[in-house]
């Protein structure tokens, strides 16, 4: 053990240190770093659980990348069939990055009951679709099962569940106009077993779950027409160029768009949020390596006369530095300590009971949500206390100005 760590132990558990002049500074320094890491992690959790919330509820409903006709809204409630029969489906193969390809196909329609009315699109889905988004969604009821058989079981939000005073359990009557001009719209009844809630209203409102037999019927499409492939991709930092090579492997007569494509606004609003996060960092580090300074510089004041001492009997400059580094990295590690145990005790309270709520119409989610990852969390401690450790060499360089001479002074 080198003396100055021991020399540093020992006057971290001096009784006279808790007491002495220093202590109500020290006690400030230590709540600057453990209220700074409160507020970073809960910017970083919250934060990226927005943006991540967002995005998944986006790809739940659209997949990460769309596959359709180029003149998808042009006719036969807004798609233009194309055949399910591709070289890329029902696997993509070419690509190791796509996880999944399922086939949809949407219908416009209007939902009609004794009181109200609602416009919006029966999603047509088949039994290659992924249920993994809409499992965290559901409220009530359960996932309708759908193959090669027609099925009346959907799917629909809260939102509409509540507008229209629906209950799973309950049934309806969906009004859609047929493919031929003149002729009157069909009217299909479907079953109401399941209600989802994905805190997006603008998608919550537009969708109802179907079976993808009743939008091929209702367009006069064979089995082996759908509306568009919806593409899963295991990297959603990699999706411009994973799109852009799904483009280029698909026939020319069809067009790819990714959901940042087609969410152009949700998804050039979201960096914000990241920008906001490193922000709230700097400046969380900044005041909290400024209280340390102070502290480290109150704590070499007070020991001036120690300081004498030590260099009257020899020490050099940088092994008293190194005393009092190991005293503020103490300070600091005592603050991370508080920090990390009250800000990951507040977050792991939030996504347990989620307390706090949010405007779905501003934020797109119901609550806050947590995202947790040990990895960022253990990157965050480290490199507030590397920043903090290498600010506090700036005042620990005033023990090279103190002289033995002036410093101990017995009267």
């Amino acid at each position: 053990m080198n003396y100055e760590y021991f020399l540093a132990k020992r006057i971290i558990g001096n009784k006279s240190y808790k007491s002495s002049v220093s202590a109500p500074i020290i006690k400030i320094g230590i709540a600057a770093i453990a209220i700074s890491i409160i507020v970073m992690l809960i910017a970083i959790a919250t934060g990226f659980g927005l943006e991540r919330k967002i995005r998944d509820k986006a790809v739940a409903f659209n997949g990460h990348i769309s596959i359709s006709n180029f003149d998808s809204n042009e006719s036969e409630g807004g798609q233009t069939p194309i055949s399910k029969i591709q070289n890329f489906y029902p696997k993509f193969e070419s690509i190791s990055e796509i996880s999944h390809i399922q086939a949809v196909a949407n219908k416009f329609g209007i939902i009609r009951t004794d009181t109200d009315f609602e416009g919006l699109f029966l999603k047509g889905v088949g039994s290659d679709y992924d249920w993994h988004y809409f499992k965290d969604f559901l409220v009530e009821g359960r996932l309708p099962i759908y193959s090669s058989k027609y099925s009346s079981e959907v799917l629909i939000s809260t939102y509409l569940a509540d507008r229209l005073g629906f209950v799973t359990g309950d049934s309806f009557q969906m009004h859609f106009i047929k493919p031929d001009p003149g002729k009157a719209p069909s009217i299909m009844k479907y079953d109401i077993v399941g209600i989802f809630n994905s805190g997006f209203e603008e998608l919550d409102r537009t969708y109802v779950i179907g079976d993808i037999n009743h939008v091929q019927r209702l367009n006069k499409w064979t089995k082996d027409q759908i509306g568009n492939f919806e593409v899963f991709v295991s990297n959603f930092n990699e999706l411009d160029r994973i799109g852009s090579q799904v483009y280029s492997q698909t026939p020319s007569t069809l067009n790819t768009t990714t959901v940042k494509q087609k969410y152009a606004t949700i998804f050039e609003w979201i960096p914000i949020f990241t920008t906001n996060i490193y922000i709230i960092l700097a400046i969380m580090i900044f005041v909290g390596a400024i209280n340390m300074i102070t502290a480290l510089l109150v704590l070499i004041l007070e020991r001036t006369q120690m300081i004498g001492v030590l260099k009257s009997l020899g020490s050099s400059n940088s092994s008293i530095q190194k005393l009092f580094l190991y005293n503020a990295s103490y300070l600091i590690i005592c603050g991370l300590f508080w920090g990390n145990l009250i800000g990951l005790g507040i977050l792991l309270i939030q996504k347990k009971f989620q307390f706090l709520s949010l405007d779905p119409s501003v934020y797109y989610v119901t609550v806050a949500p947590v995202y947790l990852d040990w990895s960022y969390v253990f990157l965050l401690n480290l490199m507030t206390f590397v920043l903090c450790f290498l600010m506090l060499l700036i005042p620990s360089f005033i023990i090279s100005k103190i002289t033995p001479v002036k410093a101990i002074n017995f009267n």
